[in-house]
């Protein structure tokens, strides 16, 4: 696939993104779901090479194609390492599967009720790397938890200069502000971060871009506006916590969203499996979240 390729997949693609880009501090957890307990490594080293095979054996899965996941978010040892001797990115592109690498370098503290971004003084470098190795675009998350007007707007505002920063280095930005699926204020938060966003989207240049990741809404359809602007490639939401039949089923309400899940796809995968088991565990969360992010309950 080619960049204009790439870039019709992810607009028109029937499927999914598959978030592979657990970082430090969540590689742990996600190892412990895996069935890895801490004491099979004892350096970060070992328990990074641990992640890597586990996503390694993913990628190379039958059940992972680009038939239905259509675009797959790496962390950035992911994206630098090889699975059976080729570059990562070479070898989802080759399966017909976009990549993506993960950016930001995590969250400052909470303060006016939302986690911004730490700062990324390497990321232009970062964003070159990742283009000569084939990868499309880019993800940053930041954290909304309460619905604070101030704080949601300046975590859309950093969103969206990291987004510019991204832009001008050739990759698609996906722009992640995540509302806490627990806050108690979260409809609140979904219509104020939907009117920041749309403020933000309608001061970008004609002709250009961006991708949206965001929390399934308390509210179905919250979010149409988004996925119908001209500036925005696809709106994908992220399973936020909720295990997978919740958020399939929270995804089959909004119109136009599709996944991209991490721990909803990864959730029944054991690194105990034989290779038939774990195929057959896979293709079985993929089938599932292919269908919640193709087949709506409202029209397009």
């Amino acid at each position: 696939m080619n960049h204009a390729e790439m870039t019709e997949k992810m607009a028109a693609g029937h499927g999914f993104i598959a978030a592979l880009d657990q970082s430090g501090g969540s590689t742990p957890k996600a190892l412990k779901g895996y069935g890895v307990e801490a004491d099979a490594y004892s350096s970060e080293e070992e328990m990074f090479g641990l992640i890597h095979e586990m996503r390694s054996r993913i990628i190379r899965s039958d059940a992972f194609s680009g038939d239905k996941v259509i675009g797959a978010i790496l962390f950035e040892r992911t994206m630098d390492g090889t699975v059976d001797g080729k570059p990562v990115p070479t070898a989802l592109i080759e399966k017909g599967v976009v990549p993506f690498i993960k950016v930001d370098k995590g969250l400052e503290d909470e303060a006016n009720g939302v986690q911004l971004m730490k700062p990324m003084p390497e990321l232009d470098a970062l964003v070159a790397r990742s283009k000569a190795l084939g990868v499309f675009g880019s993800k940053e998350r930041s954290v909304i938890h309460s619905a604070n007007a101030e704080g949601i707007a300046a975590v859309v505002k950093q969103q969206f200069e990291i987004g510019k920063q991204i832009l001008a280095g050739g990759l698609m930005p996906i722009i992640e502000p995540e509302v806490n699926i627990k806050s108690e204020t979260r409809a609140e938060c979904d219509a104020i971060l939907a009117a920041e966003i749309l403020k933000e989207l309608d001061a970008l240049p004609e002709g250009v871009q961006v991708m949206l990741k965001l929390s399934l809404p308390k509210v179905p359809g919250t979010f149409d506006a988004l996925v119908d602007h001209p500036k925005v490639l696809r709106v994908v939401a992220l399973s936020g916590g909720f295990a997978r039949p919740e958020a399939c089923a929270e995804l089959a309400k909004n119109k136009g969203i599709i996944a991209s899940f991490s721990r909803a796809l990864l959730e029944d995968l054991r690194y105990q499996m034989t290779p038939e088991e774990f195929d057959a565990a896979l293709g079985g969360a993929i089938d599932e979240i292919f269908a919640g992010s193709v087949n709506k309950l409202v029209a397009a």
